[in-house]
């Protein structure tokens, strides 16, 4: 599943999945660190591997191809490995320059044979991928395939479908990469979670890659010859399908706009059906009844009052300290900041970030509590994995039962986030122990009797009774859609078991000891996860149709314009009203050219002490504010005006003038006298701007028609969309994209 932009769609195994734990930040640097995963030193005794063994692999891996480094252009990490696992892996670095320009790249060894695990690649000239990179996708996806049969059973993987959208503008003067994924088959069945992604520059070479595999011949499998008809299995699930009426609550975090509405969702009682046994496949493994649909239960039946009043940064400080305080003399706990600002969903919040300090590093992450209440939004223990590194695991206490488990995890609702409490139920889903021996728990809001996808608290507890993570997802919504006009459970039901087919995979039981792929078969609807029926339409919705790009058509710039439109710089809100000829306003092409040029934060920007406004008309809660004010910043735009006319459209000229400074030419631009235009409309060029328009066109960024520069036209859309990517190529070649806003 990708490009999962929005929150609200996801079961809670689903999402524990996907990874809703925050993340963890390390000061130790042993090359890509698996998340939330702190990794141990192997010791010297415990391995004898020597960094000439790890550039042997390598370069027998790659013939050739890197013989132009050296062995001392290779530095090699210490063995390490992760906790709960005995794999012991090896990091290989290396940096050197060429022709002035840095080649720098990561290599991931893992196991006794030293497989490749992962692979990282930054050659030193990427100008032939950039847009219109030297090789197309599909010629991507061959030198992918090929490059497949380099590794073991490679031949035993198929391309999986991965239309990939970003979720964020990809600036033009970043290569083209094209990501493939490959996944492992037995007996023609998808092996999921064995898979191989690889990464392919525009220019045709390989430069990412990471395998999710083991060795599977010491894995059993289900035999194929056994399975149950998916003829049966679809009328086994058809015959106990149900449907629940919710309110999908859906988060963008790059805009921050919140969407609700009433959708029909499939009951998660279970996730699949075993191929041979006919079994439920639940979160806590097969079961031959079919769980019960729990009622709901709220846990407080009246708001209980806040943790405390008057809460400051001061008293959150103290409140940290006492939360995180670790028991051992080997490592110290450090704040490091402390401050108030607003989360991503738009509340008020002090976010503590904190370091634990040891001999060899350290590790830490942040807290974040409610300004109002003191009440925890945001925790992540590490403390466990921490001591577990250092030699110093903690005691287990006695185990825990699920309900007793349960009901320590409602004790620290009461304790750490009360005033929310009434908001939410008891969980509706099974709860699930993962390979840590941790309790995951997700209590959905309700809302006038109604489940909330979306908005729910999500929380750990270890099976000794230690909180290890707490998350409240609430958020303000003004007004709930009306449930009054839905059509009936019954039809909704109709619906989804004429849309049913199956998919058969081989999967494993999660957390599971055995080494054993099962057969099971997976519901789909219209053949695609996680679809959605609106309840008041009766209609199909799906998260990931919404990130599909719209497609527009020109006689001379489509291929450009529909760039634009993949990497979310060129914004177009229907397709079919629009028109690639029409005049673009200021605005509008600004946020275009910057947004080529550079990335933007998403959502809410960082603090600041002093917000700047440059002009009356562009305050900080105006959609082009960040643009502008980087605009200003680099010197594009002028500063001694009082308004920004972003309604209005902008001509050749004044665009000429926009390219010439984003490429940091304006000084030379400026002595118009020594510059000739020999357009036959050269005095319809402002005298101050000639110097400006002459670099533009002698840079071949506005090219001139029949001898004409047209300086008083308005810019279209088209002309927009090919003179920037002809600018990207300029500043790529001056050093490549400006840095984060």
């Amino acid at each position: 599943m990708k490009n999962l932009k929005k929150v609200g769609i996801l079961s809670l195994s689903t999402a524990l999945s996907l990874g809703i734990l925050a993340p963890v930040a390390s000061a130790s640097s042993f090359g890509n660190e698996q998340p939330n995963q702190l990794q141990v030193l192997v010791a010297s005794k415990e391995s004898t591997v020597t960094k000439n063994d790890l550039i042997k692999k390598f370069k027998s891996f790659f013939p050739k191809q890197f013989d132009f480094l050296t062995d001392n252009d290779f530095h090699m990490n210490t063995g390490h490995r992760y906790p709960e696992d005995d794999t012991i892996r090896y990091d290989l670095n290396f940096h050197k320059t060429v022709d002035g320009k840095n080649v720098y790249g990561y290599i991931g060894f893992v196991g006794k044979d030293l497989e490749i695990e992962s692979f990282h690649y930054e050659p030193a000239n990427t100008a032939d991928a950039l847009f219109p990179a030297k090789v197309t996708k599909e010629e991507a996806k061959k030198i992918a395939t090929d490059f497949m049969k380099r590794f073991p059973n490679g031949a035993e993987y198929v391309i999986e479908d991965n239309s990939y959208y970003p979720y964020r503008n990809q600036t033009l003067t970043e290569p083209i990469r094209y990501s493939f994924s490959f996944v492992s088959t037995k007996d023609k069945v998808l092996i999921p979670d064995q898979r191989v992604e690889i990464t392919i520059l525009g220019n045709g070479e390989v430069v990412n890659f990471y395998r999710n595999s083991k060795d599977l011949k010491s894995f059993t499998f289900d035999d194929t010859g056994k399975m149950k008809s998916e003829d049966a299995v679809t009328k086994q699930v058809k015959a106990n399908f149900s449907v629940d009426l919710q309110y999908q609550l859906d988060f963008d975090y790059q805009t921050g706009e919140r969407n609700v509405r009433l959708v029909y969702k499939p009951t998660g009682q279970y996730s699949g059906v075993h191929a041979l046994s006919g079994e439920w496949q639940t979160a806590n493994g097969f079961a031959k009844d079919l769980p019960e649909i729990k009622k709901l239960e709220m846990l407080s039946a009246t708001p209980l009052a806040p943790k405390q009043s008057n809460f400051n940064v001061d008293k959150a400080k103290e409140l940290a300290e006492q939360l995180l305080a670790v028991e051992s003399d080997k490592v110290k706990l450090r704040i490091e900041s402390v401050e108030e600002r607003e989360n991503h969903f738009g509340k008020k919040v002090i976010s503590i970030n904190y370091m634990y300090e040891y001999q060899n590093g350290g590790h830490g992450t942040n807290l974040e509590l409610d300004k109002d209440t003191g009440e925890i939004i945001q925790y992540y223990n590490i403390q466990r994995e921490l001591l577990t590194q250092i030699g110093e695991a903690p005691n287990k206490g006695k185990e825990l039962s699920r309900e007793q488990a349960l009901n320590k995890a409602l004790e620290y609702l009461k304790e750490y986030a009360p005033s929310y409490v009434h908001n939410y139920a008891k969980p509706t889903e099974e709860y699930i122990v993962d390979d840590r021996e941790n309790y995951h728990f997700s209590f959905p809001r309700v809302v006038d009797g109604i489940v909330v996808s979306g908005d729910q608290i999500n929380m750990m507890v270890s099976t000794d009774g230690t909180l290890m993570n707490l998350n409240v997802g609430y958020q303000d919504v003004e007004a709930w859609p009306s449930s009054d006009k839905v059509i009936s459970a019954y039809d909704a039901r109709t619906l989804y078991r004429k849309a049913l087919s199956l998919k058969l995979n081989y999967v494993m039981q999660p957390n599971s000891k055995e080494n054993h792929y099962h057969l099971v078969y997976s519901p789909l609807f219209n053949d695609k996860a996680y679809n959605l029926l609106d309840a008041n339409t009766g209609e199909w919705t799906n998260l990931m149709d919404e990130n599909t790009p719209p497609v527009v058509t020109h006689p001379w710039a489509e291929e450009e314009l529909n760039y634009l439109i993949d990497a979310k710089i060129l914004k177009v809100e229907d397709v079919d009203s629009f028109d690639a000829n029409a005049s673009v306003t200021k605005g509008e092409a600004l946020e275009v050219i910057l947004k080529s040029l550079t990335y933007f934060h998403e959502g809410y920007p960082p603090d600041r002490e002093e917000t700047k406004q440059t002009f009356e008309n562009i305050d900080p809660k105006h959609p082009l504010y960040q643009v502008v004010e980087r605009a200003v910043s680099l010197g594009v735009l002028d500063d001694n005006k009082s308004k920004f006319d972003f309604d209005k459209n902008l001509t050749r000229e004044e665009l000429a003038v926009w390219y010439i400074r984003a490429l940091g030419l304006e000084q030379a631009a400026k002595h118009s006298n020594i510059y000739k235009l020999d357009f036959a409309d050269a005095n319809k060029v402002n005298k101050e701007y000639y110097g400006y328009v002459a670099l533009a066109n002698s840079m071949e960024l506005l090219t001139t028609e029949k001898n004409q520069f047209n300086p008083d036209q308005d810019v279209n859309y088209a002309q927009l969309a090919v003179s920037t990517l002809r600018l990207a190529h300029k500043v790529y070649e001056n050093g490549g994209r400006l840095n984060y806003y």
